[in-house]
């Protein structure tokens, strides 16, 4: 079973995380971050996982902590289920149409952290959510998840959608780079 339990307590923020990699896109979560849950909920059914969290913390700053907290154990969940990732295909990619909007994705579960996001011109906030809190995510994500992830904005101006599309790319992606298509490790080093 492909699956991590994590929990992460801080002054600022505690998060708790089960995930299931062969999910069926199960989603429950508990936090204060409407958008936030919005998007995770989106991207556990875009990548078929199941997905249970609980997130609290300091928000009454803004949700700066949290946002960057549960990416980080959410990243270190994937590590954590993937194990050696001997068998999976490794790599992803998906170029993501939402309405005026078209979204780029490529992953590869490398072992190496990278954040290339070429994601211009949002307005500064959805709701009471800071959008340059999405680049946040994704780094502190592959940050700990040890992947290379290219984020890139081909078109849009509604950053809503900008912002769904790249969590509905992303999940794509990674669904494509865990799929489990053999036994070795996909790596001419023999380890990853």
């Amino acid at each position: 079973m492909r699956e991590a339990y994590i929990v992460r307590k801080t002054k600022e923020t505690e998060v708790q995380l089960n995930l299931n990699l062969d999910g069926t896109g199960k989603y429950e979560s508990k936090m204060p971050c409407g958008f936030l849950d919005h998007m995770l909920n989106l991207f556990v059914v875009h990548s078929g996982i199941d997905l249970i969290l609980e997130a609290s913390g300091d928000t009454y700053v803004d949700f700066h902590h949290l946002v960057e907290d549960i990416a980080i154990v959410l990243g270190m969940a994937f590590k954590e289920a993937l194990g050696n990732k001997a068998g999976i295909r490794r790599y992803g990619q998906m170029l993501l149409p939402m309405d005026e909007t078209l979204v780029q994705v490529a992953v590869d579960f490398s072992g190496r952290s990278y954040l290339g996001y070429l994601v211009a011109d949002l307005k500064e906030r959805v709701g009471a959510f800071d959008t340059e809190l999405a680049e946040e995510f994704f780094r502190a994500f592959t940050q700990n998840a040890d992947i290379t992830l290219h984020i890139d904005k081909l078109q849009g101006n509604n950053t809503h959608h900008i912002l769904e599309a790249i969590f509905k790319g992303v999940a794509r992606a990674i669904k494509q780079a865990i799929i489990v298509e053999g036994t070795e490790i996909p790596s001419s080093k023999g380890v990853i």
